[in-house]
């Protein structure tokens, strides 16, 4: 099996639910911190092609920046994903990339799913 890689806050309990399933299957995971370890614009932009989602689509609407920087009127996708990169509270948690596909797992499903 592929090596699986998760975009991981262990401060949230989805995130580490992802993370006690990974384990629990034994998988080889590379866990990112992604809050400690900031992803680059480029990493970001290939993380949304495998997820095939637009910016927009793994905000975290319910963040106070999110709010006070207006994103929801912003539809540039450049300029999301550079927010993005300044503030990476405000990507969507966990995302877990299994070679060229990715999942946000939320709910645990998707990521049941993935590993299939």
């Amino acid at each position: 099996m592929q090596d699986i890689e998760i975009w991981h806050n262990p401060e949230c309990s989805k995130s580490r639910n992802a993370m006690e399933l990974l384990e629990a299957k034994g998988l080889n995971t590379s866990v990112i911190k992604y809050l400690e370890n900031v992803p680059t614009k480029e990493q970001i932009k290939a993380v949304l092609k495998k997820l095939n989602m637009k910016a927009s689509q793994i905000l975290r609407t319910g963040e106070d920046i999110y709010k006070e920087l207006n994103l929801k009127e912003i539809d540039d996708e450049d300029k999301l994903i550079e927010i993005m990169a300044e503030n990476p509270i405000l990507i969507e948690r966990p995302i877990i990339i299994k070679g060229e596909i990715a999942v946000i797992a939320r709910p645990i499903e998707n990521l049941e799913e993935l590993l299939k």
